[in-house]
């Protein structure tokens, strides 16, 4: 099994609507892309200076998987509102 974890920090002038359709975006992922056992995300709490503004967790059965999400058209539209609105986005993908 491989996790996912995706870190966001946006830039500060991300429109809410545009936000709102990418974290839509993200719930309807879960359960409608082969291979993608668990996706869970959300917003940072803490909010300190080193906190990012946002993660994505994703459970896959295999590496192969996690190549068929990152270009499924689900996930695919996502990364308009992401990319340009983001000051910075880490990853990093291990097994379990």
């Amino acid at each position: 099994m491989i996790r996912h974890a995706v870190l966001f920090k946006f830039k500060p002038d991300f429109p809410p609507a545009d936000k709102a359709a990418w974290i839509e975006g993200l719930s309807r992922m879960e359960g409608s892309i082969p291979g993608l056992l668990k996706l869970t995300h959300g917003e940072d709490v803490v909010k300190n200076d080193r906190s990012f503004d946002y993660a994505i967790v994703a459970d896959f059965n295999a590496l192969e998987d996690l190549e068929v999400y990152a270009t499924h058209p689900l996930h695919e539209p996502l990364k308009k509102y992401s990319f340009p609105n983001s000051e910075q986005i880490i990853a990093v993908d291990f097994p379990l």
